[in-house]
């Protein structure tokens, strides 16, 4: 015999999977019909956890079905979006599609070993090196340098770090890398669409880059810290955001219910041309009067502004303002860093994009070459 809370439970779920019973105001707010047809409730997240406007939730102090509802829905939504990013691994001959394949030695060239196979079917011998092909060095150590950069080296103590391995590269040629494999990650992951929230956020910091002072425009997730967009502005009164809104619009191939910025004006300009409109049931709500303490604050952009400036810092400054550094920086920050705030989860994983394999740079480099 089920007890009371499981019956709240599978009520909740005949809720959550029957259609147009819950609507989403805002992350935390949703709209329930009664199963009664009598009206609706509203089921909030706070501080403490779910609340909801329900006799059974007000006078019981209990997790109703109505609370048990969303957090079900909220789960079948996350299902749906989760996409899978796996490692490439060898399985079939290139000439003839056997799978009985074996390894078969070793091709040494100066820097690296790379595995040969040989195909028992058509007896012919190759190398799979997807990703980096042509490469001196093996793929260990180019996502090895890239993960000791992203985390906070510079590039001459990555390259003495990477002798310990042996691996003798100059600082340049590990610009070199970050260079050619940010952009080929870039193009690949700018095909994915993350499932961000309703709910973003913008600011601002400066860098330097060639001694001059430059802006860093960012925008992120509020609910998953995904930094959606970024970009780079000589000056920051007069600048125009508007092309940072559009590009997240795109990414995210949505428009958020709202945006959380400080009170620079130029964010507000932007709002109103690209995110504002006239019907009520699709317009964005602009967060400007934000506080230090309180419910309305940007504590989540001041401390992402703090994780780019200690990375930034050890640089001293950027060369030129299309740096691929910022880039890769974003796609570590969202793709292979582990955040604390989000359990050790990466915020793309939170966005339904799971990478596998234990070396994340070397998955998404792989599926990135043969995209």
């Amino acid at each position: 015999m089920r007890t009371v809370q499981e019956l709240r439970q599978a009520r909740g779920q005949a809720i959550a999977e029957a259609p147009n019973q819950i609507t989403r105001l805002f992350d935390n707010l949703y709209k329930v019909k009664s199963q009664s047809g009598n009206g609706e409730y509203k089921v909030e997240r706070n501080l403490v956890g779910w609340s909801c406007s329900c006799p059974d939730h007000i006078h019981r102090g209990v997790k109703c079905k109505h609370v048990w509802a969303v957090e079900i829905s909220f789960a079948l939504r996350r299902k749906v979006w989760e996409r899978t990013i796996e490692p490439i691994t060898v399985s079939v001959c290139p000439y003839c599609d056997s799978s009985n394949i074996k390894r078969f030695g070793v091709r040494h060239n100066k820097h690296t070993e790379i595995q040969r196979l040989l195909c028992v079917t058509c007896h012919r011998t190759f190398s799979i090196n997807i990703g980096f092909e042509r490469m001196k060095h093996n793929p260990q150590g180019i996502t090895t340098a890239m993960q000791l950069y992203f985390s906070g080296e510079s590039l001459r103590n990555t390259a003495r770090s990477l002798k310990l391995i042996g691996v003798e590269v100059s600082h340049q040629t590990i610009y070199n890398w970050i260079e050619k494999y940010v952009s080929l990650m870039q193009k690949y992951l700018e095909k994915i669409t993350p499932q961000v929230s309703d709910t973003w956020r913008a600011d601002e910091l400066y860098v330097k880059i060639k001694g001059d002072m430059k802006y860093l425009f960012a925008l992120m997730d509020d609910e998953t810290r995904f930094w959606i967009a970024q970009e780079v502005a000589d000056t920051k009164y007069t600048h125009d955001a508007r092309e940072l809104l559009r590009l997240g619009r795109q990414i995210a191939d949505k428009t958020p219910a709202t945006l959380i910025t400080d009170g620079l004006q130029s964010y507000h300009d932007a709002y109103l041309k690209e995110y504002w409109t006239v019907r009520k049931d699709s317009q964005t709500r602009h967060v400007r009067e934000i506080k230090i303490s309180g419910e309305v604050h940007n504590n989540k952009m001041e401390r992402f502004n703090g994780e780019v400036r200690d990375r930034e810092k050890v640089m001293r400054n950027l060369k030129r303002k299309d740096t691929p550094i910022l880039t890769g920086y974003q796609i570590f920050h969202n793709y292979v860093r582990p955040h604390m705030a989000l359990k050790g989860r990466t915020p793309a994983e939170l966005c339904g994009i799971r990478v596998e394999g234990k070396n994340k740079w070397l998955t998404l480099i792989q599926n990135a070459s043969q995209a």
